[in-house]
């Protein structure tokens, strides 16, 4: 359920026509915290990427801007399915339950592909509204994080755009959500704004350079394959006590050496597909082998 937000917020929650926003709720939330848990990163890398963000959290609020020109901006980049959003939003409610004093706090998704218009100047003027109204007062309210998700499809690299599509528009929108960012970050020290992409070369570069923080985030290495592996096997353990061969050491181990390359979204979907893998089985989970799940992942390989 969730928790009452306060005026702004709370009118926002309801209202689906609000453009670009696919989320609103408060934090701490128990199914961000829970994303925070489930997500495998290298060692430490999540503990480090929280206290950073804490720690220039404090600086933006006590330090000029002028002498350390932090924008609250986190930018996590990587391969599609190497888990950005779940940490983004994992971070979110780690960030919230670390900092407190501030009030309540917020969190607004923002869908960027929804800014964007056919219709000449409909895409700058929809980011204008974004940052210079919505935002802003969310803000103005309460400590808020945001999260931009697809961030190249809101802050595209104008050197690489052709002369077709409006390109004018493009890059009066993206001109916006660079002066959206900026005066977010000079009148909200309270506001935390987290960006993923799957594609940093296609970022204008004047976006990167406002991130206080950028993480790439690479594909899990054999230890991390494992303990995904084993982490949705024993979700389906759990509801299907037959699929207990999925849990066998044997078969994880020779699972996470054979699934290099790929990445923790396909890993969690070879569990499912292994459970469908063989005809005899009748797609019941309960039927499940361990040979099935290697079969699937022998197969995402050779697809590679």
């Amino acid at each position: 359920m969730v928790n009452p937000l306060s005026s702004v917020r709370r009118r926002m929650l309801p209202d689906v026509a609000l453009p670009g926003i696919a989320d609103v709720r408060a934090l701490p939330d128990q199914q961000f915290a829970e994303a925070w848990a489930s997500i495998e990163f290298p060692a430490d890398v999540k503990e480090h990427l929280l206290r950073t963000v804490v720690s220039k959290f404090h600086l933006r609020r006590a330090v000029p801007f002028e002498a350390m020109p932090l924008h609250g901006v986190v930018l996590l980049t990587g391969a599609p399915g190497v888990g950005k959003t779940t940490a983004a939003h994992g971070l979110a409610d780690k960030v919230a339950r670390t900092i407190g004093g501030l009030g309540e706090w917020g969190f607004i998704e923002v869908d960027p592909h929804a800014l964007a218009g056919s219709a000449l100047g409909r895409s700058q003027r929809s980011v204008e509204q974004l940052f210079g109204q919505t935002l802003a007062e969310a803000a103005a309210e309460g400590p808020l994080v945001v999260l931009l998700d697809e961030i190249e499809t809101l802050a595209t690299d104008r050197s690489a755009l052709s002369m077709e599509a409006n390109p004018i528009d493009v890059h009066r929108a993206v001109d916006a959500a660079l002066v959206g960012i900026d005066r977010l970050a000079r009148q909200n020290s309270n506001v935390l704004i987290i960006a993923t992409s799957n594609f940093p070369k296609a970022i204008d570069p004047a976006l990167t350079s406002r991130a206080d923080t950028v993480v790439t985030v690479p594909l899990p290495d054999r230890d991390i394959r494992r303990r995904i592996l084993e982490h949705s096997a024993a979700a389906v353990v759990a509801a299907f006590p037959g699929a207990e061969p999925l849990l066998d050491s044997g078969t994880l181990d020779a699972a996470a050496r054979m699934s290099e390359g790929i990445d923790g979204r396909r890993l969690r979907k070879a569990v499912a597909a292994a459970c469908a893998q063989r005809p005899e089985a009748l797609g019941n989970p309960d039927n499940v082998s361990g040979e099935d799940l290697l079969a699937v992942l022998q197969a995402m390989r050779e697809a590679q």
